[in-house]
């Protein structure tokens, strides 16, 4: 008799979305426990601009992943899979339920899923393209990607520099992109996993995006900025290659006005969410909740709470797919 799977709930959706919120709230009806699945929410320092639960939130319901590591500390995806993975096992030792809950859709992907092994490495292959990021830039690069693998493309940033190579080295390699060999995988299910995303009117949540970008800027994030600079971290590490941060040093060094930054912010920020949907979209283990206001946040944690103790029943939010 096959032993059923660990029993797991995986909350994803854009930035400033809600995801936070709805984790908390069904943390507290499942007797759960967070873990973030957020690539900069694990840095300290990251705060403001990571938007961070709140002292009192981490409080209130034990949170793992955030606030581990320096921000010149490398961590990837495979280290987010194997250290939650062991986190899981012992939060369902305890009799808890693991909640998932972040916007990186590549460590949701490593830690349910398992990362895509591929063809080995082309040091040949591998050595040109790197020779040619370092001559022409993640930019160049990245559009003869999209050209030749336009949904890897589309999950990836030009500072995405070791993906991208990867993605191409892959594709010159074989003749056949990245994205078909991940389809062509197979992968051991490790858990039972229920997902569910939150999607707002496109409209709605760009609303939400730039107020959150007011409100941070209301709550020091330039000091937080500044501090990062006086703790001695160089602004090229990859963890502050992130929205918001760079345009903040770029104020700070002067080179645009405090408008454009606040301008470029919003601007990149709702790119980012944009990019964000892209990687989730075409995964159909998500059932999504429409909301339009945020008690609307709240009224799903009452239909996903049976859903996630019981498994899935037909219809509802833990039914077909809503898009």
């Amino acid at each position: 008799m096959a032993h059923a799977l660990p029993k797991i709930l995986c909350i994803v959706g854009p930035t400033a979305s809600g995801k936070t919120a709805l984790a908390l709230e069904i943390a507290r009806r499942l007797n759960g426990e967070i873990l973030s699945a957020d690539s900069r929410q694990i840095y300290k320092h990251l705060t403001i601009g990571t938007a961070k639960p709140s002292p009192a939130e981490l409080r209130s319901i034990p949170h793992h992943f955030i606030d581990i590591l320096e921000p010149n500390v490398h961590f990837s995806a495979g280290d987010f899979a194997e250290q939650g993975r062991r986190t899981i096992t012992d939060l369902i030792i305890r009799g808890k339920i693991p909640i998932i809950a972040g916007g990186t859709g590549l460590y949701v992907e490593a830690l349910v899923d398992g990362l895509f092994d591929g063809p080995p490495i082309q040091p040949a292959i591998r050595s040109v393209l790197e020779a040619r990021m370092e001559a022409e830039g993640g930019g160049r690069l990245l559009e003869e990607l999209r050209a030749v693998d336009p949904e890897a493309a589309a999950r990836m940033l030009p500072t995405n520099t070791r993906r991208i190579i990867r993605a191409l080295e892959v594709y010159q390699a074989t003749g056949i992109p990245l994205t078909v060999h991940h389809q062509r995988q197979q992968r051991a299910e490790l858990y039972d996993a229920s997902f569910v995303g939150i999607e707002w009117e496109r409209k709605l949540l760009y609303e939400r995006i730039n107020r959150r970008v007011d409100s941070m800027l209301e709550s020091g994030f330039l000091d937080e900025v500044r501090m990062l600079l006086e703790l001695g971290f160089d602004e090229r590490l990859k963890s502050l290659q992130t929205v918001g941060y760079k345009e903040a040093f770029a104020f700070l060094r002067h080179e645009i006005s405090l408008d454009r930054m606040v301008e470029l912010m919003k601007q990149n920020t709702r790119r980012f969410a944009k990019r964000q949907l892209t990687w989730f979209r075409p995964d159909d283990r998500i059932r999504w909740v429409r909301v339009s206001r945020e008690e609307d946040i709240m009224d799903a944690a009452g239909s996903i709470y049976p859903c996630a103790v019981s498994g899935l029943p037909e219809g509802g939010i833990c039914g077909p797919r809503s898009v």
